[in-house]
């Protein structure tokens, strides 16, 4: 090799070696120091309209401010997978979740549930329902019967209405213990099926008479009550799931130590009545990712009946698409 192409290589080499320990200084800071970090967006899912939710959040969000230090502003979404495509992008660094967003975005946004929510009566879940309204003629057929049951034997008469394809309650329970436990695609059963976008819109769909049945989850029918009690009184309960553990809150993995602990800190010890009386909690606990195991065995156990159901495809080609989703079954600790 003649001296000026060693040099210029050597040169090469030192000035990329000077990058790279600039780059490292730079991609470690978050992880060890809170000096880049200004604001956190804390992301909401809109489960009512804003304008409802924003004098719940905002008392809320100024004592977490408080704590951690730095502001943290509500990121209010309409849509369940936006708050995910915000978590992934860092729009939302930290969030108030349902355990199918979490569970997604664990996998694409690098989320980490780190606390759960406590219900006002110390459970720590919460319940899906089917709805219908009180004047409809159904209502009381499906409460005679079961309302799972007449939706199943009724659906092609019926309108119904789902909240969000990310939403626990509003899609992911019902849609498992109702329809792919009894092997029926509600994407071809109803009459009229619809995604409604949130649980008000789902509960405001049955009290105006837009569909037949919806579903929702309790804490948004106790919201309903005090946001807009004359929608309430015309709705009624025709069914209801078992426990979905609570909703998780979460922090991207990468945000400093130090603001993790703060707000591992705040949640931990938040017991202002006056503030969480409107989200009708008792607190927050702390909690790790297998508390949402639950949601991703339903999920799975979900694709698997999906899959045995499917004519189309050989039976070694079941078994084996079987078998993969086996694999990704969480283990048991």
């Amino acid at each position: 090799m003649n001296r000026k192409l060693f040099i210029q290589r050597a040169a090469l080499f030192i000035i990329t070696l000077a990058t790279f320990k600039v780059l490292s200084a730079c991609s470690s800071t978050p992880e060890n120091s809170s000096a880049t970090i200004t604001e956190i967006n804390f992301g909401v899912l809109s489960t009512e309209s804003q304008s409802n939710q924003k004098p719940i959040w905002e008392p809320f969000a100024a004592a977490m401010s408080e704590e951690v230090g730095i502001p943290i502003k509500p990121f209010y979404v309409t849509q369940y997978a936006a708050v995910i495509e915000a978590m992934r992008f860092g729009k939302v660094q930290a969030a108030w979740m349902g355990g199918k967003t979490y569970v997604e975005a664990a996998k694409v946004a690098d989320a980490e549930a780190f606390a759960q929510v406590v219900s006002a009566d110390g459970t720590k879940g919460y319940y899906s329902h089917l709805i219908a309204n009180k004047n409809n003629p159904i209502t009381e057929a499906a409460k005679a019967v079961g309302g799972d049951k007449y939706v199943i034997e009724n659906a092609a008469k019926l309108t119904f209405a789902f909240n969000d394809p990310n939403s626990t309650s509003g899609f992911l329970v019902p849609s498992y213990y109702i329809f792919t436990q009894n092997n029926v695609d509600p994407k071809k059963a109803f009459k009229r099926l619809i995604f409604a976008g949130s649980h008000e819109a789902c509960a405001l769909a049955v009290a105006n008479n837009q569909v037949d049945v919806a579903t929702v989850s309790n804490e948004a029918l106790s919201r309903l009550e005090r946001t807009n009690p004359t929608a309430r009184q015309k709705i009624e309960i025709i069914w209801q799931s078992p426990l979905i553990p609570g909703d998780p809150i979460v922090y991207r993995s990468d945000l400093p130590a130090d603001i993790k602990q703060k707000l591992q800190n705040f949640f931990y010890n938040y017991k202002d009545a006056e503030v969480l009386a409107p989200f009708e909690i008792a607190g927050f606990v702390k909690a790790e990712d297998k508390e949402w195991h639950t949601i991703r065995e339903l999920e799975i156990a979900k694709k698997i009946q999906e899959i045995q159901a499917k004519e189309n495809i050989s039976q070694s080609e079941k078994q084996q698409k079987i078998a993969e989703l086996q694999k990704q079954l969480p283990k048991q600790q």
